[in-house]
Formats: C-alpha cells, sequence, structure tokens
C-alpha cells in the first residue's frame, strides 16, 4: 500500500486560471491522490466556484471534498448546500468554521466549526466523511493552546472523522500535537499539511495571516536569496523533502499538499519521497 496524499486546489477566478488548473491536476493526478479538496472564500463567497471544481474533479476520476464553512451561514442555506453535495454524489466534506469577510460581524446561526460537524450529521448521517482543521501550532484566534486542544476533541465529539492540519515547518509541533491529542483519547486521523515553498514572499504573507510559524533559520535563508527563484524553489524542495521525510518515517497517516493551484514543487517533492 502506497503512502496516502491528498491535494488542495483552490477555485480560480478566471477563465486562463480554470485552464492553468486543470492542467496542473492533470499532472498531479500521477500521484494517485486519495482526494483532492477544494477551498471556500471567505463567507462563502466562492461556493459555487467549489462545487463547480469538485464536480469537475469527480468527472476526471478522482473523489474530492468541497471545504464547508459556516460562519454567516443559516441552518438553511447549509442544509441547501448539503443537498447540492449530496446530489452531486459528494461523499467527503472538510467542515470549517471559516474566515469573517472584512467588514462584518459575527453573523450567521453556527459559531463553531463543532457546530456545523454535528449540524452535517444530523442531517446527513453517516453519509459524509468529515475532515476538520487542526492547529499544531494554535489557532491565532484561541485563547489557549489547552482549550485549541478542546476545541479539536469537540469536533471529534461531534462526529468529525480525521483532521488536516495547518501548514508547519516544526514537525515537533505535530508530534506533540497529536500527543496531546492522544493523552485525551482523541484517536481520529491528523493528517498533516503541508506546503511547499514556492514564492518567500507569498510563504510570509500567508504565515502572518494564519498564524502558521517560519522558523527563523527558513526565514533567513529565504531573505538572503532575495528575488532568485532558482535558490528558493531549491531550498524550499530540501526543507519541505526532508520534512515529509521526518513525518512519513515517524508514522504520520499521510500528507495533505496545499499545492497553490500549481503542479511543479509537489511534484518534485513526491519524487523525491518515491511516490
Amino acid at each position: 500500500m502506497g503512502f496516502p496524499i491528498s491535494l488542495e486546489f483552490f477555485p480560480t477566478k478566471t477563465p486562463e486560471g480554470a485552464v492553468k488548473l486543470r492542467a496542473a491536476r492533470q499532472q498531479l493526478y500521477g500521484l494517485k491522490p486519495e482526494f483532492c479538496s477544494v477551498t471556500f472564500g471567505a463567507g462563502g463567497s466562492t461556493q459555487d466556484g467549489t462545487l463547480q471544481a469538485v464536480t469537475e474533479i469527480m468527472a476526471e476520476g478522482c473523489a474530492a471534498a468541497p471545504h464547508l464553512s459556516c460562519i454567516g451561514q443559516s441552518r438553511e442555506s447549509i442544509r441547501e448546500r448539503l443537498a447540492a453535495y449530496a446530489a452531486a454524489g459528494i461523499r467527503r466534506i472538510v467542515a470549517l468554521r471559516g474566515d469573517l469577510p472584512s467588514g462584518y460581524g459575527l453573523g450567521g446561526e453556527f459559531r463553531y466549526a463543532s457546530d456545523l460537524v454535528a449540524f452535517i450529521r444530523a442531517e446527513s448521517g453517516d453519509r459524509f466523511h468529515i475532515e476538520v482543521a487542526a492547529y499544531p501550532e494554535t489557532h491565532p484566534q484561541a485563547k489557549s493552546p489547552l482549550a485549541d486542544l478542546d476545541a479539536f476533541a469537540a469536533k471529534v465529539s461531534a462526529g468529525a472523522n480525521s483532521g488536516i492540519t495547518q501548514y508547519f515547518f516544526n514537525a515537533d509541533a505535530y508530534f506533540r500535537y497529536v500527543d496531546e491529542l492522544r493523552a485525551r483519547g482523541v484517536s481520529v486521523p491528523v493528517v498533516p499539511g503541508v506546503m511547499p515553498i514556492i514564492s518567500s514572499t507569498q510563504l510570509m504573507r500567508f504565515s502572518d495571516a494564519c498564524g502558521a510559524e517560519i522558523p527563523r533559520w527558513i526565514r533567513m535563508r529565504l531573505q538572503a536569496y532575495g528575488d532568485d527563484t532558482a535558490s528558493i524553489r531549491a531550498f524550499g524542495l530540501d526543507v519541505v523533502t526532508g520534512l515529509c521525510e521526518q513525518l512519513r518515517r515517524a508514522g504520520a497517516p499521510g500528507i495533505h499538499f496545499y499545492t497553490m493551484n500549481q503542479a511543479g514543487a509537489t511534484l518534485a517533492i513526491c519524487e523525491r519521497l518515491g511516490l
């Protein structure tokens, strides 16, 4: 049995973007991903694009999972979404609280991802495999690391089947997080999310926004390369492949790649890993 991987994409905004994304997916299907997930914009802003991308991926012969965020949504809007997903033959959902669009109050009938998971289970029984987010370095809005572990445990109690982590570069944070969950009796698989390093400015921007730590030695090296994209990519490939090797050796249940809608870096990492 090969080592399981999954891939994440985001809906494109232009016809050119859609063509590029289709080409990237065709290249990545050679890795035989277990499934591909498709993200959902703040406040559900790309939900139709999400469903369209998911149905395309399924038509291309790969299992697909839409992200479903509940902030700003009503029970009725989520019920409609679930019906559309069931009608499309979708079997897996990534259930998230989601980000608020800027200038938006705490709207909607769901406060936490655990509320959404409980609602999906109440509405759909066991129809969907439910993935939820996990934060080895602690969610940026969590009151404390312990509160964050409690939040993940609550999602599992509500019916989540497995977790996918925010990306990280510090494997110890992941292993400790999983150990702490196991000590609480939370036994679902927690799949590490991995971000290939394609561009240092993009990585810094994302990491600052989502609370993922870039270790100082990586940050310093990336800054030292300046605009030398070839060196950034070569260094990134070494770092991320090393991280994946460490995760696989220590028994991680799989790897979820944040592809950024590009094939090259993920393919290169998997080739080095012998996948």
